[in-house]
């Protein structure tokens, strides 16, 4: 299948989903549109991928969680090596290990490999756990024989990539598979490429295995210029990886910093009265909780779902990378507090956790003491304050 003469990624993305459409080329989910598309002979072109030299040599693989990476997935746990799945948005983390069940059977080994299985049998991995991806699958919906990849336009795979550089999981010689229909293998403009896009080393069609070769460079690490503060809220861990960039001193300006920076001035001409430095003392409460003590140390969690188990959060926090010392938990109250070591941990858990959500609820995060102070009229009274409650 051949792309037209002055197209845009979009463009080849609508010529390649419209042709299978019209074809019927796709099984489930339908219509293909916006998706990477589950296409006719997915399981034949991955019997392709244990056969690839690089697979052979992999201990741990990452494969994207689309449906035509299944049996590329039942491959990586039929073989016994460590298959890691991306969480789907990266709304609670980067990675969760797939771990079957002791003595699992091939049949329990390809439920593990469903969508269904890869949330039952998930272990997440912690930005802290030092993972090195010896091989990268990920799903297309169009890829040149070059090498060049499209994927459906909203740019995970290659953040995850990135992501996955800046927590030094891959270098530049970690393979990267993508398996597809061998209509989507097309042509594709080398001016349409940018800098963060993903390219490929091998694409696996029903018909053929092709090494493309490819010598146009991979992503070295996160293109902050490209994030904006929107996605920055969306994906907790993308702000973890930010303030670490950030204090090793590396260039993080995002897309939108010049309008951030702009905030930030009006925050510092403001009047004394409604700016208050973290460090500052809290204002004093009513008589009742006066003589409450709140260290700075400690982060208040607010807004939980009356439904939220308590390891649910504390498995959030583990993906994150925010663990803390000691958590108390006030669950009838929609609420936990977070011990840190210190203010330094605390104030990095705090814009960790920025936009992250439980449920349907966006969580309220702040350190305790500022919390404290700019409660509005009419809260509850030292409502950050730590109570006897259920300490973990």
């Amino acid at each position: 299948m051949e792309s037209r003469a002055g197209v845009s990624k979009q463009d080849i993305r609508e010529q390649i989903w419209d042709y299978m459409e019209s074809q019927n080329l796709a099984d489930f989910p339908r219509p293909v549109h916006h998706r990477i598309p589950n296409f006719k002979g997915a399981s034949r072109a991955a019997e392709h991928f244990p056969r690839l030299q690089a697979f052979k040599m992999a201990r741990t693989i990452k494969v994207n969680p689309d449906a035509p990476q299944k049996n590329a997935r039942f491959f990586v746990l039929d073989s016994k090596k460590t298959l890691l799945v991306p969480t789907p948005r990266l709304r609670t983390g980067l990675f969760n290990r797939i771990t079957p069940p002791p003595g699992a059977t091939k049949d329990i080994l390809r439920k593990c490999a469903t969508s269904q299985g890869v949330r039952n049998y998930s272990i997440p991995v912690g930005l802290d756990a030092r993972v090195l991806v010896d091989l990268v699958v990920v799903g297309s919906v169009a890829v040149s024989e070059k090498g060049w990849r499209i994927g459906k336009g909203e740019g995970y795979a290659d953040l995850e990539y990135a992501m996955m550089v800046s927590m030094g999981a891959v270098s530049h010689g970690t393979p990267v598979v993508t398996i597809v229909h061998d209509c989507q293998v097309v042509d594709i403009p080398e001016v349409l490429l940018e800098d963060h896009d993903l390219t490929v080393d091998y694409i696996l069609t029903p018909t053929r295995v092709i090494a493309t070769g490819c010598e146009r460079p991979k992503p070295t690490g996160i293109a902050w210029s490209k994030i904006s503060s929107e996605m920055m809220g969306k994906i907790p861990i993308l702000r973890s990886l930010h303030y670490r960039e950030q204090q090793a001193g590396k260039h993080v300006t995002l897309q939108d910093e010049h309008r951030c920076l702009q905030e930030t001035r009006s925050q510092q001409t403001a009047p004394p009265s409604t700016v208050r430095r973290p460090r500052d003392h809290p204002q004093l409460e009513p008589a009742s909780v006066r003589g409450d003590h709140v260290p700075s140390n400690t982060v208040y969690i607010g807004n939980l779902p009356w439904d939220t188990r308590v390891s649910e959060l504390k498995r959030a926090l583990r993906e994150l990378g925010t663990a803390p010392l000691r958590l108390t938990w006030q669950g009838p109250q929609h609420r936990a507090f977070l011990h840190y070591q210190d203010l330094a941990s605390a104030q990095q858990a705090v814009s960790c956790l920025q936009g992250l959500s439980l449920g349907t609820n966006t969580l309220k995060v702040a350190l305790a003491r500022q919390q404290r102070a700019s409660d509005p009229a009419g809260s509850r009274a030292g409502e950050p304050h730590p109570g006897p409650d259920l300490t973990i």
